[in-house]
């Protein structure tokens, strides 16, 4: 199995240095595919509202929490057509802190026990197709980008096709499958989480990206690269540079914007 190397990211780069690269992918016949992922999705509120509008024309998949849902959800996202659902964990708690106490968060640690993770599994994924039906893609987001790889055949056995985590992660395919699960991760989360949760600006933001591009338009990587968001804690800044990147992949033959539906794993075709 060929695993992806991990992303050295530019310290920091410019909107020009955006366009620059994707006049490479153009001029080299190719075209760069994003996707946006944005995670802790319960409830219609103005944050999410905003999140709508910024996004608006752009295929958006929202990791919404089944236990904490609300059918009133289902109403906001009656006008967009472009959104799918995907299933955020099963009520986004931290069940390190059973155990050890200590460690990184995650809902699903190595000690829980597989009847109850699948118990979860299978509950949310209904609960979501009672509510959203086709809207609901086979995609399982673990909160905090966690998953025990004990449990990666639970989701198989729950209807599961596809994990979505943060890249880089230890042991992610590059574009195959893992114990009969695909992966499709995020790479540009644009919030500083270890600072104040606010945009991680621009510079940042763009050196990322760019790091991503060229990886893939140096190597045969055709992986498309995810952006991840959390309306909730959204600020105008990060609308602006959305807003932004939006409008510049829309104008430009290098790039396009692609549904989570457009990157599922295709079914083997019997010879």
């Amino acid at each position: 199995m060929t695993y992806l190397p991990r992303v050295a990211a530019a310290k920091s780069a410019e909107w020009c240095d955006l366009v620059d690269e994707l006049d490479r992918w153009e001029e080299a016949g190719r075209v760069a595919e994003l996707w946006w992922r944005d995670d802790d999705a319960v409830a219609p509120t103005p944050a999410l509202d905003r999140l709508l509008d910024v996004a608006a024309g752009v295929p958006l998949s929202l990791a919404v929490i089944p236990a904490e849902m609300v059918q009133e959800l289902a109403a906001a996202l009656c006008p967009f057509s472009r959104v799918s659902v995907l299933q955020h964990g099963w009520c986004h708690a931290n069940r390190t802190a059973d155990y050890s106490g200590d460690g990184k968060k995650s809902e699903y640690p190595a000690e829980r026990h597989p009847l109850d993770v699948a118990d979860e599994l299978d509950e949310g994924r209904q609960r979501l197709l009672s509510v959203f039906g086709s809207r609901v893609m086979p995609v399982f987001v673990p909160p905090w980008n966690r998953f025990s790889d004990r449990f990666v055949p639970l989701l198989e056995e729950a209807g599961i096709a596809v994990i979505s985590q943060q890249a880089p992660r230890k042991n992610a395919p590059r574009q195959g499958v893992k114990q009969g699960v695909a992966a499709i991760d995020v790479h540009l989360d644009v919030v500083a989480w270890h600072e104040d949760r606010s945009f991680v600006g621009d510079a940042a933001a763009l050196g990322r990206l760019l790091a991503e591009l060229r990886a893939r338009r140096e190597t045969i990587d055709r992986a498309a690269i995810g952006v991840l968001t959390h309306h909730l804690v959204m600020d105008s800044a990060t609308e602006d540079f959305l807003a932004r990147l939006g409008d510049t992949v829309a104008r430009h033959r290098g790039a396009r914007w692609a549904g989570v539906a457009e990157l599922m794993p295709r079914p083997a075709v019997a010879p």
